[in-house]
Order: C-alpha cells, then sequence, then structure tokens
C-alpha cells in the first residue's frame, strides 16, 4: 500500500483542532487557500462574462467554471467540415493558439444547440491575468474569424 497517501488521507480527514499546536498554521494556511480560490473564481466569472458571446455564473464550492458560448453558423459549420462538435472545435483551437486546456461541453451530455466548456481556477493566481489576456486576445480573434 501507498503509506504516504495513508498518512495524508489521514491528515486530511481527520485534520488539526484547536487547541493542537499545529491548529493556528493549519487555520491560517487553508484560510489563505480557500481565500485564494474563492478570489480567482470571482476574477474567472467577470473575465469570461466580459468577452463577447459567453455567460458564466460563478463556481461555488468547485475548482471550475462551466460557462456558456454562443459560436457563430460559421463556427459551426467550420466545426462540422472537420467532424468535430463546435464547442470541442473551440476548446481545440484555444489549446492550439494559447496553450490553455479546456473541456468542452459536448463531453457532458449538453442541450442539443448549446456549445460549453469547462475551465479551471487553479492557475496560481498571480498569473490569472495573463492567463485572461491570452485567452481575452484568442476569443476575439476566433469570434471575428467566424463572424
Amino acid at each position: 500500500s501507498n503509506t504516504v497517501g495513508q498518512v495524508t488521507t489521514g491528515l486530511m480527514v481527520r485534520p488539526p483542532v484547536e487547541g493542537d499546536e499545529s491548529y493556528p498554521l493549519y487555520k491560517k494556511e487553508k484560510s489563505d487557500i480557500l481565500d485564494s480560490l474563492k478570489r480567482r473564481a470571482s476574477k474567472l466569472t467577470k473575465s469570461l462574462n466580459q468577452l463577447e458571446g459567453i455567460e458564466c455564473t460563478e463556481s461555488e464550492g468547485a475548482l471550475y467554471a462551466f460557462p456558456t458560448i454562443k459560436l457563430s453558423s460559421k463556427a459551426i459549420a467550420a466545426a462540422k467540415d472537420l467532424g468535430m462538435e463546435a464547442d470541442a472545435f473551440y476548446c481545440t483551437e484555444l489549446l492550439e493558439k494559447t496553450g490553455l486546456v479546456t473541456v468542452p461541453g459536448s463531453g457532458f451530455k449538453q442541450v442539443e444547440g448549446t456549445y460549453h466548456f469547462r475551465i479551471t481556477i487553479l492557475p496560481p493566481e498571480e498569473t490569472l491575468d495573463a492567463v485572461f489576456k491570452g485567452m481575452e486576445t484568442f476569443h476575439n480573434e476566433f469570434m471575428a474569424k467566424y463572424a
């Protein structure tokens, strides 16, 4: 068995409690991590909602967001020509142009005629502005190309 994994899991399910020597540090680190995740989720939602054709609700408790994207008939046709779902085409183009990995909503049995993608909030907080700038540039170019 994986002893390190077992010890880590044990610590995770039985964290330090008030009165333990390590509790103040545990409480601070946990709070710092959760606060950072909340800031990242909020920043991600705000950034995505500023992009043409994208709507996103803020992630609550998940490490990802699942925005809706409205794609033009030209983008949908280009995807079909390649034998792809339109959201998979968008995600593939995004990956190729920026290195940003997203997951197409078509892999999640989305409602016919709607398009989504899943994106995580896990990049380090100090890199988010650059990540979003790259995504914004890609998105605007993609939307203009397939207008």
